[in-house]
Formats: structure tokens, C-alpha cells, sequence
């Protein structure tokens, strides 16, 4: 390609770079709707489909991945979370994205303003900011760019949120009785109650306690709280959990009466041993996933975040702000014990499993394909490339990976994890990194020139296997 050749700076075909790419994108990947099976949006922005004065409101709270680019580049955190105005940090997010180039935020950014906001022509800077600040809030006035407006301008059919066994899911109530689209599934969260050893253990279950009516004495009492919150959660539509296992471990279950007296300790304010927390934590998970499968559902296991290390950060902003990492645990031995479990007591549902480190790519990848059974294809997925892999290299890798090791005809493909509305972008980002490689593969004779046939691939990673993996039974 030479320079008069060149495609135009993320034009039609950004990320496009062969023929075959070009057509499976445009003829296959780009219409296709979307089930974002794990977010991390306001159930309340959706089901009030909340209307929003400007770009801050919509775009910079909560997305700690520009929080993190705005400190690198020496934003001050008065601009970035704190009591500044909603047009000073909209600055201080166009005096950074100049310096964002060679990193995704820069191409995400550009993507999330073209689409849905219609923003086309111009580049983000501290120059074009109050232009940019006043063609948006114009448009968020009108009543397509609501919260629904956005979704379905994403052609979002479903999006599934994260949810703490606590919750009432009235939002989710009140969304499904208005009939608005999309669909809002909750999702069953429960680390908290995983994770004895934390101080926050016991006040938790006081909260559980509200929530589902049953008093907590003991470790049969809790199962009987949780039973409860998965029978309310069942009622609302939910079909998936979702558990963050920043290192995980497996030690066998103790008796019920050691469960007890862990849970007595506990309330005592007494520490445990890392044996009798990981004892804990194995017993919950593995009835929960018991559960789950009795059930139908999905479990999703995230796996070695490195989270909240600054301590200043924590105290200040809280958790879930930028200071999180990639972490640096081994857990092949530990996951293999807990799934393998669950597959004696043929107990395993069908389960989701996300690294974040991407050394472990291949490990993972061959993991899950060793508990593949009962005619369900694709039952143990190795999961889309999460947070610091979602990248156009990170994805490549993940995606290589599956090619590899499983079957990409039954990946159940990509996610936001996100809480933005704008962040559904990403799948579009997705869907033309794998045109590019499944292209590019076209063009060296690795794959046939049949682009009917892998444009099905293309549609079934996009959209067709995770509507069949979550809702078909």
C-alpha cells in the first residue's frame, strides 16, 4: 500500500485492511444486533432511560479507563473525579486524548462520538473541545440519544447487568413490565459473601439477611439466604452469575459444624487462616455452582485482577477508580479442582472463564476444552480478551488462541464490561479486528474463499452462539 493508497484515518473500512475483511464487515458483521452478556450499566439509566445534559454525565463517570489515561498524562484528580464541573472535566478529557495516540482509548474514543453522536469529522482536542461539548449536548437534547435511544441505536437486543444478591431487581421489574426495549437481565454477583476474610464479611450479612428473610446463624442458614435471592433473581429473567476470583484456591470442604464456627469467628471479629478462608469460599462456590446448573445457568469466573493498589486511591475515590492491575498469580491446579468438582457430581454448568493475564491465554484455553461434555457445544468457554486485553493485540491473541485450542464456531464472542452506554462501540471494534484476521487468513489460502460460509462464523460469533448459549436449554 502506498501513501496515496492509504486507507483514510477511521473511515468505512478503519481496521479493514484486504477484500474478503471488507465484505465480511459490511455484508455480515456490522448489522448484526447485540447481546451484551456482561456490563456493567445503571440498571436506573436504562429503566428510567435517563436523558443526559452532556458529554461528562455520558461519557467520563465511571469509565475508570479515561480516569487512568487522565492521571498518566498529570490531570489533576480535582478534574478527573472530583468537584470540578462537568465542562472542566470534558477539558481536561480533551487536553488528554492528543496523547492517547498509539493507545485504544484514542481510536474508542472517536468510535463512541462518530456513533451513536453522529460526531464525524472532527478530532477530539483541547482546541475542538467546545465545539464538540456544544454539537453533543444538542444532540443528547433530543429524544433519540436517551438511554433506550442509544441502546437501540446500538441495535442492542440484550444487555445483562451485574447485580448483588441484595438487590430488589425492582428496576428490572418495572423495565420488563414497560415492554421497552432491550431486554435487562441481572446478573447474580456474589463475591461478597465468597469472601470470609474480607471486613466487610459480617455486616453482609446482616444485609442478606433483610434482603431474603432468613436469619443467619449458621452455614445452612446462609445456603437458605442465597437459595432465596437465586429463587427472587430466577424470577426476574436471570440466567447468569458471575464471580471475580482474584486468586483463586481450592481446599477441600470442611463439615458443616467447621462452616459454622468459621462463620462464628468471623462475627467475633476474629482473623482466619488462608486455608480456612479458601476451605470458605470452596464450599459456597462449589454449592452455588450446583445451583447454577440445576438451573440452566451460566457461571462466569474473572481470574487474577491485582485490585486497588493504591491505598490513597482507595480511601479517596474507591474502589473500581484506575488503580487496579494485571496480576501475577498461578491458579491452573485450583480452577481444574473446582470445575472438576462440579463434573464428578455431573454439577458443572456452563461456565465462562476470563484471565487478565494474558500469559495464561493458552493454559486457559486448553483448561476448559478438557471439561467439554454433554452434547453442549462450547459448554466451557475461554472468554472474550478482558479489560487490560481489549485491545486490538489482546483481542488478535485471544482470538488466535480459541482458533487453537477450541472451536471458534461456538465462541460466544464479545462484551463491553463497561459503564458507559457509549462503550457499546467495542463490539463493533470487535467485529472489525475479527473480519481483518479471518481476511487476512482468506488472502494466505488458510481459510477458503467462501465468504458465505465464514460469514456464518462471522455471524455466529457476533450474535447467533450466545443467544443459544444463554436462553436455549
Amino acid at each position: 500500500m502506498t501513501f496515496n493508497d492509504r486507507i483514510d484515518f477511521m473511515g468505512p473500512d478503519f481496521l479493514l485492511e484486504n477484500e474478503p475483511a471488507r465484505r465480511l464487515y459490511h455484508e455480515h458483521a456490522a448489522a448484526m444486533p447485540i447481546c451484551d452478556y456482561h456490563s456493567h450499566l445503571s440498571p436506573q439509566e436504562i429503566a428510567g432511560d435517563v436523558r443526559f445534559d452532556n458529554l461528562t454525565e455520558l461519557w467520563l463517570k465511571g469509565d475508570h479507563y479515561k480516569w487512568r489515561a487522565m492521571r498518566i498524562a498529570g490531570i489533576d484528580e480535582r478534574r478527573i473525579t472530583g468537584d470540578a464541573s462537568d465542562r472542566e472535566r470534558f477539558q481536561a478529557w480533551a487536553e488528554t486524548v492528543p496523547h492517547c495516540l498509539g493507545n485504544p482509548l484514542y481510536h474508542w474514543t472517536h468510535l463512541e462520538l462518530r456513533h451513536p453522536l453522529g460526531i464525524e469529522n472532527t478530532l477530539l482536542s483541547p482546541a475542538t473541545a467546545e465545539e464538540i461539548w456544544i454539537t453533543a449536548r444538542e444532540r443528547l437534547a433530543t429524544p433519540q440519544l436517551s438511554a433506550q435511544g442509544i441502546l437501540e441505536r446500538f441495535t442492542v437486543r440484550t444487555v445483562c447487568t451485574t447485580d448483588d444478591p441484595v438487590d430488589s431487581l425492582e428496576l428490572h421489574r418495572r423495565h420488563a413490565q414497560s415492554g421497552a426495549a432491550p431486554a435487562m437481565l441481572p446478573t447474580f454477583r456474589a463475591d461478597t459473601v465468597l469472601k470470609i476474610e474480607q471486613a466487610g464479611f459480617v455486616d453482609y450479612l446482616g444485609e442478606l439477611e433483610r434482603a431474603s428473610g432468613v436469619t443467619i446463624r449458621g452455614y445452612d442458614d446462609l445456603l437458605a439466604a442465597l437459595y432465596q435471592r437465586l429463587e427472587h433473581f430466577a424470577a426476574h429473567g436471570c440466567c447468569l452469575s458471575d464471580h471475580s476470583l482474584e486468586k483463586p484456591a481450592f481446599v477441600a470442604p470442611p463439615s458443616t459444624a467447621e462452616l459454622d464456627r468459621l462463620i462464628e469467628r468471623r462475627r467475633q471479629g476474629r482473623a482466619l487462616g488462608s486455608d480456612e478462608s479458601a476451605s470458605f469460599t470452596t464450599a459456597v462456590l462449589l454449592w452455588l455452582g450446583r445451583e447454577y446448573a440445576r438451573r440452566g445457568w451460566v457461571m462466569q469466573l474473572h481470574l487474577g485482577a491485582l485490585r486497588s493498589l493504591s491505598n490513597r486511591g482507595l480511601a479517596e475515590i474507591g474502589a473500581n477508580s484506575g488503580f487496579d492491575a494485571i496480576g501475577d498469580v498461578t491458579y491452573a491446579e485450583p480452577l481444574a479442582a473446582i470445575l472438576d468438582a462440579l463434573d464428578r457430581e455431573r454439577a458443572l454448568p456452563r461456565t465462562v472463564v476470563y484471565n487478565l493475564n494474558p500469559r495464561d491465554n493458552e493454559m486457559l484455553a486448553s483448561l476448559v476444552g478438557s471439561f467439554a461434555s454433554d452434547g453442549i457445544p462450547g459448554k466451557l468457554q475461554f472468554g472474550a480478551a478482558w479489560w487490560f486485553n481489549d485491545q486490538r493485540d489482546g483481542i488478535e491473541r485471544q482470538l488466535v488462541t480459541q482458533m487453537n485450542f477450541g472451536l471458534l464456531r461456538h465462541f460466544v464472542g464479545m462484551l463491553t464490561d463497561s459503564r458507559s452506554l457509549l462503550s457499546f462501540s467495542r463490539h463493533d471494534y470487535f467485529r472489525r479486528i475479527f473480519c481483518q484476521m479471518l481476511g487476512a487468513q482468506i488472502q494466505r489460502g488458510e481459510l477458503p474463499d467462501d465468504l458465505d460460509r465464514i460469514g456464518e462464523l462471522v455471524r455466529a460469533v457476533c450474535y447467533d452462539n450466545v443467544q443459544r448459549y444463554l436462553f436455549e436449554r
